[in-house]
C-alpha cells in the first residue's frame, strides 16, 4: 500500500515538473495556452490513475454488518446508563434515607438496592438498614419511599 503511494507520489511530482519545464520552453501566445490545457489534463490523468485500479467487485457497500455493530454498541451504552442511573438512584436514596434517620436521632447505616420497573426506570426496591430498629422510619420508608415493611432488612447490633 505505502509503496503504491510512493509510487503514484513520484509520477505526480515528475509529471507536475516535467510539464513546468515544458510550459518554460513554450514561447508565449496560443501555442503556450494549448500546452499548459494539454499538460492540465495529462496531470489530471495522473492523478485520478489510483482510481482506474479500483476493482468496482471488491467494493463492499454492504453496511449491514455496521448497522448491527452500531445497534449492539447502543445497546450496551443503555445498559451501561441503566446501571449509572440505578447506582446513582441507590446513592441519593441512601443519602436521603440516612438524613431522616439522623432527624429521628437514629444512627444507621444504610444500603438501597434499586431495579429497574416495568417501563425499565430503576426503582428502589430494597433496603438494609444496619442499627437500632425504628419502627417510625420504617413506616415512613413505606408511606414516603414506596419500601414496604417486607423489603426492609433491618440489622440491629
Amino acid at each position: 500500500m505505502m509503496a503504491a503511494a510512493r509510487t503514484w507520489l513520484t509520477a505526480v511530482a515528475a509529471v507536475t515538473l516535467l510539464l513546468s519545464v515544458a510550459e518554460m520552453l513554450v514561447p508565449q501566445g496560443s501555442l503556450r495556452e494549448i500546452a499548459s490545457f494539454t499538460g492540465g489534463l495529462i496531470l489530471l490523468a495522473v492523478l485520478m490513475q489510483p482510481l482506474g485500479k479500483i476493482d468496482p467487485a471488491k467494493i463492499d457497500l454492504n453496511i449491514s454488518h455496521y448497522q448491527e455493530a452500531v445497534e449492539q454498541r447502543q445497546t450496551e451504552l443503555e445498559a451501561s446508563q441503566k446501571e449509572e442511573l440505578a447506582s446513582l438512584i441507590e446513592s441519593e436514596m441512601e443519602t436521603y434515607i440516612s438524613d431522616k434517620a439522623k432527624s429521628m436521632s437514629l444512627t444507621l447505616r444504610v444500603q438501597v438496592t434499586a431495579e429497574p420497573d416495568g417501563s425499565g426506570v430503576p426503582v428502589p426496591v430494597r433496603a438494609e438498614l444496619t442499627g437500632p430498629r425504628s419502627e417510625e422510619l420504617s413506616r415512613w420508608l413505606d408511606a414516603e419511599l414506596g419500601l414496604p415493611v417486607e423489603r426492609q432488612v433491618w440489622n440491629e447490633n
